[in-house]
């Protein structure tokens, strides 16, 4: 039986071209930037091009751009960094209720150093009310953190908007964007963005490099102390292959985006119609319009998460409940929570997660798995009545 994945948004793999533009920086162009010859050279010029790649994308200049070795490094030096940086003019934080748990983590933490945060709530589809947002800015705050759309239920922020109110108060706005680079067009002019997380192997490049734009005012403490290398900033020598694949992943995203963000639409639609009609009891997380292309996430009556997981394992189809970043634990993802769900409403859910290699007989093979899978679980389930619907 083939092997259907439709979890693209824990990891993607890497596209053959950007193994392939990889390659040479491994044997050939093996140079340290920081080097003063002419290996030294090769490898500073393949740097800056990357450099250059990845502020193109998103409308920044080259200064702006810090490699990292992945998103939550990115994140870390980003808010942290920024706050340290920042924490004589104010130690008040503001972020959503539906931030990735790194953030949420690294909230924790700086409550634990002296810092205040406060968490703004969401409406029923994940979406961050602006007004509730304006409504928790003090004098004392300094940063706005709101990912710039969810890895879980896919529900897409209202980005511009959260960036003007945020340069109108000249409060610091930092977005997690991973989950959405690649399938939305990021213009950290027009979104009023100063700092912005981004992944490599969301761009289809390899794991363990990421970025972190931030523009020229907004200044930030490193969090990593060595070398002083990317403008001390983020010492440790840069990892030069990486970088690479990930300025050819951003080159060929940009080719090839949207033709891509609408064969993922047209899979995304096509499922949430189908496992809508065909399942009773189904409903679907996140906002119905103002959501990722390439995510369908649903909820089910009488069922558990996890045993809609190991039945899909069985089947050889790789599916999610949500984030990877917290399936080690038995608590419902905080997402689905703080839209207004209960406990036991939000452990039966189901994403599903298209990507560059999905096909179309992969989307059959799941749409055909889902009622199936669904009422087998229900016929076991002792919460579960169908005669009482």
């Amino acid at each position: 039986m083939k092997q259907v994945y439709l979890d693209y948004h824990t990891a993607k793999p890497v596209d053959p071209r950007v193994v392939d533009a990889m390659v040479p920086y491994f044997t050939e162009k093996f140079g340290n930037p920081s080097s003063l010859h002419h290996v030294g050279d090769v490898a500073t010029e393949a740097l800056e091009e990357s450099r250059r790649a990845i502020a193109d994308y998103i409308n920044a200049d080259d200064d702006e751009i810090v490699f990292t070795s992945g998103a939550t490094e990115a994140i870390n030096l980003g808010i942290i960094g920024y706050a340290l940086k920042n924490k004589s003019k104010g130690n008040h934080i503001i972020i959503s209720e539906v931030e990735h748990i790194s953030i949420r983590n690294i909230a924790k933490y700086l409550e634990r150093e002296g810092f205040e945060v406060s968490r703004v709530p969401v409406d029923q589809y994940g979406m961050v009310d602006i007004r509730k947002l304006e409504r928790r800015i003090t004098e004392k705050t300094i940063l706005i953190s709101v990912g710039y759309a969810s890895n879980e239920i896919g529900t897409i922020q209202p980005i511009k908007e959260i960036g003007a109110l945020a340069e109108e108060r000249n409060i610091a706005f930092f977005t997690d964007a991973v989950a959405a680079q690649g399938l939305v067009n990021l213009d950290v002019q027009r979104e009023n963005v100063h700092l912005m997380a981004l992944s490599s192997n969301d761009f289809y490049g390899p794991k363990g490099v990421g970025v972190l734009y931030m523009k020229k005012k907004y200044r930030v403490n490193p969090i990593m102390i060595g070398g002083g290398q990317e403008r001390g900033l983020r010492s440790g020598s840069e990892d030069l292959a990486g970088i690479v694949g990930m300025r050819a992943a951003v080159e060929i995203m940009r080719k090839e985006m949207d033709s891509e963000v609408k064969r993922l639409e047209a899979y995304r639609d096509r499922m949430i119609k189908q496992v809508l009609e065909e399942v009773p009891d189904s409903y679907l997380n996140g906002h119905p319009t103002e959501r990722l292309a390439s995510n369908a996430h649903f909820r089910f009556d009488g069922i558990e998460g996890e045993s809609i997981l190991l039945m899909f394992k069985d089947m050889d189809i790789a599916v999610s409940t949500g984030s990877a970043c917290t399936s080690k634990t038995l608590e419902p993802s905080h997402t689905l929570i703080a839209t207004g769900l209960l406990h036991e409403e939000a452990h039966g859910s189901l994403q599903l997660t298209t990507g560059r290699f999905t096909t179309d007989d992969d989307v059959d093979a799941a749409m055909k798995a889902v009622p199936d899978v669904v009422s087998r679980l229900r016929e076991l389930s002792p919460i579960y009545d169908s005669k009482k619907r």
